[in-house]
């Protein structure tokens, strides 16, 4: 059987509440809870109900239910993960530049 994928183009300038995201990424609240304090995601704002989140805590959160899923990985080790996969693409552009 075919597995259907949606994807959904985002606004980099917008920003979402804590619900909202929740909804985007069909995650329960607590899953979003736990990825703030284990560091996975930074939100602007100083409280849950003041929390906004950009397109990249979203791209976070996903990665972060596919590694879990697929790999079993724990958030630690996510939140490890998802910095190491940042700072490559980040050394990969820069190679890029500079060839």
């Amino acid at each position: 059987m075919m597995e259907k994928y949606f994807i959904t183009v985002l606004d980099e300038d917008m920003t979402w509440g804590f619900s909202e995201i929740c909804t985007i990424c069909r995650v329960d609240h607590e899953l979003v809870f736990e990825m703030v304090n284990e560091g996975v995601l930074t939100p602007e704002g100083s409280s849950p109900e003041t929390w906004r989140f950009n397109a990249v805590a979203i791209k976070r959160i996903q990665v972060t239910c596919r590694l879990q899923h697929d790999l079993g990985v724990n958030l630690p080790g996510a939140a490890l993960a998802l910095d190491l996969l940042e700072e490559l693409e980040e050394l990969r552009s820069r190679l890029r530049q500079i060839t």
